[in-house]
C-alpha cells in the first residue's frame, strides 16, 4: 500500500507532537507532501575524504577518516576543555569539545574508525576540529546521506529547541524509507523525453540525498522546470476557460466617432505600435469573449489616445464607457485631456471622484443610468454600489498596480447582461519574466516606441560637490523660459527628517534664486489639499520657474514646459521611483535633462541603479534591473507577490527555463485543450489536485 502524501506530519516515525507543532509553526510543514517539498537552501559536499597530512589553512568544511587514541582535559580560564587526539596513517590532529565533555567521554570508543567533520583550525603547529560532526564509519557506509549534504532552511527557534539540520535530515530519511522513496510521475512521458529531465522519484531522491553534482543539478533542473510550468499551464488554461466561457458584449462596428476623430481631430501620426495594439484591441472586442488586456507602455508613449480610441468603437457600438485612476489628481488630469476631444465629437463626459459635490453626483447617478451619459472617468468612486450604468461596455483601469482584484470584480459586475471588456493600463514596465508569471493570464500589449518629435531625456549623476555647476545650469534653462523640478525623497520612517531636509533645501534655493526675479512653488504632504493644488496650478500656469516637492508629483502632473527633473538624494530611490519621476519632463518639443544628486557615500546597489539610469531611457531594461536587485517579491508590492513564493525556481535566474515552461504548456494545450489524451493524464492528475491547493508545492508529487 502506497503512503498518502497527505498525512500529518505528526504520524512520521521520529517526529511526534511537539516536534510535530514546532515544524508547523516556524517551517509550514503539515503534512508528508510538506516535508518532502522542503528543498535544502544549500549543500556541503562530503563526497571527498582529506589525509591529515592534505588538509590545508582554509575556510572549507572537510572530513577525515582516522580513531581516537586517547583524551585529555585542559584547564582554562573558565572550566575545561575535552581533547581528543585523532590519527590516520599519515598524522595526527586534535578533537575539541567546550562542553558536553562528560557525554563525549562516555559515547566514543578509543581506537574505532570514525568520520569526523568541521572546519579545520590551525593552532600552536597543528591543526584542530572543534565539536565536529562526528559518526561510526560503518554507520557513515550505511546512511543515504554520505555524498553531499543537504543544508535545510531553519529558525533560531528550531536550532534552540534541537531540531538541528542533522535532525531534519533524518526525518526526511524516515519519510523515504516509509515511502520506499516511489512518487507518482506529474509529467508527461513526451515532456520527460523531449527535454530529457529524469523521473519525478529520482529528483526528489537527488534534491535531499543527492550522490553527486551531476544529480543534483539534474534535480533541481527537473523540479524547476516542473514549478514554473504548472504555473504557466494554470494560468494559460485560465485565460482560455475565460475566452471559452466568458462571453463579453460584442462590438461589431467602427463607426462614427472613431472615423471622425481618426480622420479630423487625431493630433499626430499614431506610431506603428500604437496602430499595432489599438489591432489587437480591436479584434478583441470584436470576438465574442470579454476582453481581458493589459496594455504596457512608457511614462509619455501614448497610452491615452489608444485608450480613448477604444472607448470611442465601445461609444460607436451603443454602450458606455468608464476610465478608473487611482488618484484624484490623475483622474482631473484624463479628464481634462479626453474632454476637448469629447466635445469636438459633441460627446457626454463627467468627472465623479471623493470631492464631487452632492448635487453634482446625483445628476451623473441619473444620467448613467438613463444612457445620457456616455463617458465616466473617476477615482475609487466608480466602483461605489450607488453608480449603476444603463450599459457598461468598456471600463479602463490606470496604473492597476495599486488596485485590489476586489475593486476589479466589482466593475465586473456593473456590465448588465455581460461584464465589461476590462483594459488595464501601466506605465510601470513589468519585466517580461514577470508579466508572465504575475499577469500570465491576461493579454498583453506593449508600446514599446515614443511618439516622433519626442527626444530622448539626458541624464547625469552629479555629486553635491558639484551644486554651483548645477544652479548655473538651472538658471540658464530659466533664461530659456523652461521649468524646473526638484524632487526630494519622502520616507514615512524618518518623515521628520525628511521634512527637514525639503525645508534646508527650499531655503537655500529662495537664497539663490531670490525674489523678484523667479518665483518658487513648494509642495509636500503635510499641506492642505487646497494648498498643493493651489501651488500646483501656479507652477502648470507657468507662474513659477521651480517647483520643490516631495514624491508627490510622482504620478500624473503633465507639464510641458517643464524641462528639468533634479533628484536630491537619488540613492535614497528606487530604480521604478528614478525612472517615473524622469517621467515628467520632456514631455514638450525641447531638449529634457535629469540631473540626479547623491553624496559622496554610495552602496554598490546604489551605484548600480544611478548608472542604469544614466545609461538608458528604456523602462523594460530599467524593470529588469530592478527586478535583479530587488527580486519579484518588491516589484510586484504585496498584492500580486503571493503568486511568486517559489520553493526552487528563481525567476529571474531561471528566465530562460521560465520561457521554456510556457512554450511548452501552451504547445500542449494547443494539442489537447482538456488535458484528456492518456499521455497527459499525469499531468491533468497533477492539475486537478493543484486546483484544491493554493501552493503549488501543496499537491505537485
Amino acid at each position: 500500500m502506497s503512503v498518502n502524501l497527505q498525512t500529518p506530519i505528526d504520524y512520521l516515525k521520529g517526529v511526534g507532537p511537539n516536534r510535530a507543532d514546532l515544524l508547523k509553526k516556524e517551517l509550514r510543514i503539515h503534512t508528508y507532501q510538506d516535508l518532502l517539498n522542503l528543498f535544502p537552501n544549500r549543500y556541503i559536499d562530503r563526497t571527498r575524504y582529506y589525509k591529515i597530512n592534505q588538509i590545508q589553512q582554509s575556510n572549507a568544511e572537510i572530513q577525515v577518516v582516522g580513531v581516537i587514541t586517547g583524551f585529555r582535559e585542559v584547564a582554562q580560564k573558565r572550566g575545561k576543555r575535552l581533547v581528543g587526539t585523532f590519527q590516520d596513517e599519515t598524522g595526527t590532529m586534535e578533537l575539541v569539545w567546550f562542553r558536553g565533555q562528560k557525554w563525549i567521554r562516555e559515547s566514543l570508543k578509543l581506537n574505532t574508525p570514525y568520520v569526523i567533520f568541521g572546519k579545520a583550525n590551525w593552532f600552536s603547529g597543528k591543526f584542530n576540529m572543534p565539536h565536529p560532526d562526528i559518526e561510526l564509519l560503518e554507520d557513515h557506509k550505511k546512511s543515504l546521506r554520505s555524498g553531499i549534504q543537504p543544508i535545510y532552511p531553519s529558525t533560531e527557534k528550531l536550532s534552540n529547541k534541537g531540531i538541528s539540520n542533522r535532525v531534519v535530515s533524518k526525518i526526511v530519511q524516515q519519510l523515504f524509507l516509509e515511502t520506499k522513496g516511489k512518487f507518482s510521475e506529474t509529467l508527461s512521458q513526451n515532456l520527460l523525453s523531449e527535454l530529457q529531465l529524469i523521473s519525478k522519484s529520482d529528483a526528489l531522491l537527488n534534491i535531499h540525498f543527492p550522490k553527486n553534482q551531476d544529480l543534483l543539478s539534474k534535480a533541481q533542473l527537473r523540479l524547476k522546470f516542473e514549478e514554473l510550468f504548472f504555473i504557466q499551464l494554470q494560468l494559460i488554461l485560465k485565460n482560455l476557460i475565460h475566452k471559452s466561457k466568458i462571453k463579453g458584449h460584442t462590438f461589431e462596428k467602427v463607426g462614427n466617432y472613431f472615423n471622425t476623430f481618426f480622420q479630423e481631430h487625431l493630433p499626430f501620426d499614431l506610431t506603428h505600435a500604437q496602430k499595432r495594439v489599438l489591432k489587437e484591441i480591436r479584434s478583441d472586442l470584436g470576438s465574442h469573449a470579454q476582453m481581458n488586456r493589459l496594455l504596457q507602455g512608457d511614462v509619455g508613449s501614448g497610452k491615452t489616445i489608444v485608450a480613448f480610441m477604444s472607448i470611442l468603437i465601445a461609444l460607436d457600438n451603443g454602450f458606455q464607457a468608464c476610465l478608473m485612476a487611482p488618484t484624484e489628481i490623475l483622474s482631473v488630469q484624463h479628464y481634462n485631456g479626453l474632454l476637448e476631444w469629447c466635445n469636438k465629437l459633441n460627446i457626454r463626459i463627467k468627472l465623479l471622484t471623493g470631492s464631487t459635490k452632492t448635487s453634482n453626483r446625483q445628476e451623473i447617478h441619473k444620467s448613467l443610468e438613463n444612457g445620457d451619459l456616455q463617458i465616466l472617468i473617476g477615482t475609487h468612486a466608480l466602483i461605489e454600489d450607488k453608480v449603476k450604468f444603463k450599459n457598461l461596455g468598456l471600463a479602463i483601469i490606470d496604473e492597476q498596480h495599486r488596485f485590489g482584484v476586489a475593486q476589479r470584480s466589482k466593475l465586473w459586475h456593473k456590465g448588465g447582461s455581460a461584464p465589461p471588456h476590462i483594459l488595464v493600463m501601466t506605465a510601470t514596465p513589468i519585466p517580461r519574466t514577470l508579466a508572465m508569471s504575475v499577469y500570465g493570464d491576461l493579454d498583453i500589449s506593449i508600446i514599446d516606441e515614443l511618439p516622433p518629435g519626442r527626444k530622448s531625456i539626458k541624464t547625469v549623476h552629479r555629486y553635491d560637490k558639484n551644486r554651483l555647476n548645477v544652479f548655473r545650469f538651472i538658471r540658464d534653462e530659466i533664461k530659456k523660459g523652461r521649468q524646473i523640478y526638484i524632487v526630494y525623497p519622502l520616507i514615512k520612517e524618518s518623515e521628520k527628517m525628511d521634512y527637514k531636509d525639503l525645508m534646508d533645501g527650499y531655503e537655500s534655493i529662495a537664497r539663490d534664486f531670490p525674489l523678484p526675479d523667479y518665483q518658487i512653488s513648494i509642495v509636500h504632504g503635510k499641506m492642505k489639499p487646497a494648498d498643493k493644488d493651489y501651488e500646483m496650478q501656479r507652477f502648470i500656469k507657468g507662474e513659477t520657474q521651480i517647483m520643490v516637492a516631495t514624491t508627490v508629483i510622482e504620478v500624473g502632473v503633465n507639464v510641458p514646459n517643464a524641462s528639468v527633473m533634479i533628484i536630491e538624494s537619488a540613492e535614497r530611490f528606487g530604480l521604478s521611483q528614478l525612472h517615473q519621476l524622469r517621467g515628467r519632463v520632456g514631455r514638450g518639443a525641447e531638449q529634457s535633462y535629469c540631473i540626479l544628486m547623491t553624496s559622496h557615500k554610495l552602496t554598490s546597489d546604489s551605484k548600480t541603479r544611478l548608472e542604469t539610469m544614466v545609461k538608458t531611457n528604456d523602462g523594460f531594461e530599467i524593470a529588469e534591473v530592478d527586478l535583479k536587485l530587488r527580486g519579484p517579491g518588491d516589484v510586484m508590492g504585496t498584492q500580486q507577490s503571493g503568486v511568486l513564493n517559489l520553493r526552487i525556481a528563481d525567476i529571474v535566474k531561471d528566465k530562460d527555463l521560465l520561457q521554456q515552461a510556457r512554450y511548452y504548456a501552451k504547445k500542449i494545450l494547443k494539442e489537447d485543450p482538456s488535458l484528456s489524451s492518456t499521455e497527459n493524464a499525469a499531468i491533468l492528475n497533477t492539475y486537478k489536485a493543484l486546483s484544491k491547493y493554493k501552493n503549488i508545492w501543496n499537491y505537485i508529487s
